[in-house]
């Protein structure tokens, strides 16, 4: 694992002083027009809270909008790490925390995803975990099982390296299930409950997959 220092760690804690200077300014503008009374501080601080992620949210997405996340290898001490870095920080400490709390209703999860750069077809939704929202990719109509889990890198020692994770339409992803890096799935696929699906794998249209590691158990036509 590589440690995070130097220029991530500046350009995200200016980004996070900007959000909260932000968010501080609204919640004051609120202040002013709402009066609840002895309500007023809980409604500020509830209000802050939610204006300082929607600043959060909307500098991440600049930023990654002005460096997007790389794919494939990233050479230690490049500027392909710096930014990689930079995204980790703020996803590990803003935006995982309340993907992991089970607090978030399904729906909203989408939303949030979707917010944070996971593309997302219509009726698509995650009970799981979508570790690298800004590679990964999902169709229509497809669901993604409680605890399941979907990322984008793969770190091996002090290698890392990014590989898109396409998920195509009216997929099952099943309970607890493990997609890794570069992982494909092609329409109306079903991985099992548990499966662990190793990185680069291509799963065909309308085939069947489980076990750990996961293989192919059935083929469309093969009953």
């Amino acid at each position: 694992m590589r440690s995070i220092k130097g220029w991530p760690v500046l350009i995200f804690a200016l980004l996070v002083a900007v959000a909260a200077v932000l968010s501080a300014w609204a919640a004051a503008g609120l202040h002013r027009l709402v009066d609840l009374g002895v309500m007023q501080g809980v409604f500020l601080a509830v209000a802050w809270l939610t204006l300082f992620y929607a600043a959060l949210l909307g500098l991440y997405r600049l930023f990654l909008w002005r460096w997007p996340l790389p794919e494939g290898e990233i050479p230690e001490g490049s500027p392909e790490e710096r930014i990689y870095h930079v995204y980790l920080l703020f996803y590990l400490l803003f935006f995982y925390p309340p993907l992991r709390s089970r607090l978030i209703p399904v729906p909203l999860l989408r939303l949030l995803y979707q917010a944070l750069g996971a593309r997302m077809g219509p009726e698509t939704y995650s009970a799981g975990l979508l570790l690298d929202p800004p590679l990964t990719e999902l169709g229509e109509g497809t669901l993604v099982g409680e605890d399941a889990i979907v990322f984008a890198h793969a770190i091996e020692g002090r290698r890392l390296s990014h590989a898109r994770v396409r998920i195509g339409n009216r997929v099952t992803i099943g309970a607890r299930a493990i997609l890794m890096a570069g992982v494909q799935v092609g329409d109306d696929a079903i991985v099992g409950a548990g499966a662990v699906v190793p990185k680069g794998t291509v799963i065909g249209p309308g085939e069947v997959w489980a076990g750990n590691p996961a293989r192919c158990l059935r083929r469309p036509g093969s009953g």
